[in-house]
């Protein structure tokens, strides 16, 4: 006899009829993240007013800069039609990044500080599940969030361009060759998917801290890098930690991609290169350790 029947029927309580999937507590663990940290996706969009902000008043006089940059060859014409653009996806990016670094810190951090540690360890949620729910974030979700701000942004872009060029007797169409949204829309994608696990690490190591700091999270993260840099530089006379870090920073690029300055076409996209790359491992490597070593002192840690 099935035990849950047997206590249904001694209760007078009737089964459902269904039962908890196992990916649930994931998922709501992941939908509690974005009740809680709001600026996840509020920041973001908050960029991407301002962006727009300045875009529309440095469109002012646009007409003639166009009349003037289409007589430019093709290369220059475009780098001058598409910075804006750029630049409003570069600073998405940084936003995007900024955002999950600073979420990684207090996401351990703030609960136990709060205290609501004490209530979501009641919950029948492991300590596993509520760190990749927290690591799903800054790997998945700002990403995503990340790439659908940026497209939407950049569109409102090209149609305000296109509206004010028709608006003084000339084709949009420059804009939309020299931008081709769906291209680059494919190409921020994978961009930001190669950005995202390049950066693993950080957000693994922001995500250890969080969980080992009393108090100044960023400082316990960021001094004892310094700490190390300076030691070998001072020691040894070498900067090869601080190197280290600077590719992690930014090392994505050219194993992602590869340029031609003096093409007119987007840059090739380079995944196989990208995904054979030692660095990539690597740094998945020590984020997947810096994760199970924050599950663990989430298991021993208590409130602050």
């Amino acid at each position: 006899m099935n035990p849950s029947n047997t206590v249904s029927e001694s209760t007078g309580v009737t089964d459902p009829g269904y039962s908890i999937s196992p990916t649930q507590p994931f998922y709501w663990s992941v939908r509690r993240e974005l009740w809680e940290n709001r600026s996840i996706y509020t920041a973001p969009i908050l960029v991407a007013i301002v962006v727009l902000f300045g875009f529309l008043v440095s469109t002012i006089g646009l007409p003639e800069r166009r009349r003037e940059v289409l007589l430019l060859d093709p290369a220059k014409a475009r780098a001058a039609i598409e910075a804006p653009y750029d630049m409003a996806a570069i600073m998405l990016i940084l936003t995007a990044f900024i955002v999950g670094v600073f979420y990684c810190l207090d996401a351990l951090y703030g609960e136990r500080r709060d205290r609501s540690i004490l209530f979501w360890k009641s919950l029948p949620v492991s300590d596993r599940t509520t760190l990749l729910s927290k690591a799903t974030i800054p790997l998945v979700v700002l990403p995503l969030a990340t790439f659908a701000i940026i497209v939407a942004t950049q569109l409102v872009m090209m149609l305000w361009t296109s509206l004010l060029l028709i608006s003084h007797g000339m084709s949009p169409a420059s804009t939309w060759t020299y931008v081709p949204l769906f291209r680059n829309s494919f190409i921020l994608l994978y961009g930001l998917a190669a950005i995202a696990l390049w950066h693993a690490p950080i957000y693994g190591w922001a995500l250890l801290v969080s969980g080992w700091a009393r108090r100044a999270t960023f400082l316990c993260a960021v001094v004892p890098l310094l700490a190390i840099g300076f030691f070998e530089k001072i020691t040894f006379g070498t900067s090869h930690f601080a190197s280290m870090l600077k590719d992690r920073l930014m090392g994505f690029a050219p194993k992602a991609f590869a340029f031609n300055m003096h093409s007119i076409d987007s840059p090739t996209l380079t995944p196989g290169q990208y995904l054979s790359s030692p660095g990539l491992w690597l740094g998945l490597l020590f984020a997947a350790v810096f994760i199970a070593a924050a599950i663990r002192l989430r298991r021993y840690r208590g409130p602050l």
